[in-house]
């Protein structure tokens, strides 16, 4: 296959950037045989980037193949890349769930950084897919670890290590273990297997919340400090908003405590993660909340009107995969400051040494801390009158 024709559109594009690498290349040559003795329908790609894998397995053979990527940017990718070449109808996206799996003899994965994500994913097929299933992972060795072996050996009795090629290396797991399957009976029979590990689920007395979350998902179950340094100063933000919006929600901790300390407010909460969107509905039930925090899955605030939100509330991610990047922060900005009502106010926690607050004046509005201490800035951004701005603009032509 032709690598080269993949992009990564709609995710960031740039020089250096590639939809493929060593490690979807080696996963693709470990697995050519089994891939070519398989029926249609019997090959699962999980976390596949952009398309390389799902792709690459189908020029070399399988047909009606069942992926499922996290990022909802990864899935438009594969959807555009498939249909740039003619192969939209042999792959399907759908949830991380077990219908994914069902039946599946093989799974090609890239391995996630999280261990949590691996336990998940390997827990779900050593339960779900055929019993013979085998799974073929993959990941640059940078990001790999000897713990990688031992959360498959949770679920597969068989690990097996490839050679290293190009600073990438695959997991072969097989052997799914008996006690995560039920024994006997119909599909309405009681299960007599190990109790199912995910998602997880913890109550935080000092904050009156219960997490729920799936793995990957940041923090976990936990509820991180700089989340933490936000909710303390939550009451202060637009307390007479009638609605609000948590950009990035993770797990959902933020707008699931915004909507039990303001029992009139309606909330959004956005994640482009299926993980941290699944997460954040059922902390949001959790919590009996769920008829008033709407979550989505999606790229920043795409399914926002502009101009229709008073509140915005956001702990930005600084990264994207295994790569630093305050550009992440930038979009996620704009995105707000497009969704703002006139008026309304983007409040933000981050880590003080990265310095927003030039870019938050310059993207959203007038700035202001709110509080600091020696790891966090907590600000809150004003969006400018539409109006003024176009005061501005005219006297500036």
């Amino acid at each position: 296959m032709d690598f080269t024709a993949l992009r990564r559109h709609p995710d960031v594009e740039g020089p250096g950037l590639e939809a493929s690498d060593a490690a979807d290349r080696l996963i693709l040559d470990e697995a050519r045989a089994a891939v070519g003795a398989l029926a249609p329908g019997e090959l699962v790609v999980i976390d596949d980037a952009f398309g390389a894998l799902a792709l690459g397995a189908v020029d070399l053979g399988a047909r009606e193949v069942r992926v499922h990527q996290d990022p909802i940017t990864g899935e438009r990718a594969l959807a555009e890349n498939a249909a740039r070449l003619g192969l939209a109808h042999e792959v399907r996206s759908e949830p991380l769930a077990p219908a994914l799996v069902a039946g599946a003899r093989l799974v090609l994965l890239r391995l996630p950084r999280s261990l949590d994500r691996l336990d998940e994913i390997a827990e779900l097929v050593a339960r779900h897919a055929d019993p013979a299933v085998e799974i073929v992972a993959g990941g640059r060795l940078k990001h790999m670890s000897i713990a990688m072996n031992e959360v498959l050996g949770r679920a597969f009795a068989r690990v097996d290590v490839s050679l290293a090629r190009q600073k990438s290396r695959v997991l072969r797991a097989s052997g799914a273990r008996a006690e995560l399957r039920p024994a006997g009976g119909g599909a309405d029979a009681p299960s007599n297997a190990a109790p199912v590990r995910w998602p997880r689920r913890e109550r935080h007395d000092e904050l009156g919340l219960v997490v729920v979350a799936h793995g990957g998902v940041f923090a976990g179950t936990k509820v991180d400090i700089g989340t933490r340094f936000l909710l303390g100063h939550l009451a202060e933000a637009v307390p007479d908003a009638a609605s609000a919006v948590d950009l990035a929600c993770g797990s959902g901790v933020i707008a699931t405590k915004l909507a039990l300390s303001r029992p009139g407010i309606r909330v959004t909460a956005s994640d482009r993660s299926a993980a941290a969107a699944a997460s954040a509905r059922l902390t949001a039930l959790a919590n009996g909340v769920a008829e008033r925090v709407t979550v989505e899955r999606a790229d920043g605030l795409e399914l926002l009107a502009d101009a229709s939100e008073p509140l915005v509330l956001l702990n930005p991610p600084f990264h994207s995969d295994a790569a630093l990047s305050t550009g992440i922060a930038g979009h996620l900005f704009a995105e707000a400051a497009r969704v703002l009502a006139p008026g309304g106010e983007l409040w933000c926690v981050w880590n003080s040494h990265l310095r927003y607050r030039p870019l938050l004046d310059r993207l959203v509005g007038p700035t202001r801390q709110i509080a600091r201490n020696a790891k966090f800035t907590v600000t809150a951004s004003r969006r400018a009158e539409r109006s003024t701005e176009r005061s501005a603009e005219r006297a500036g032509a």
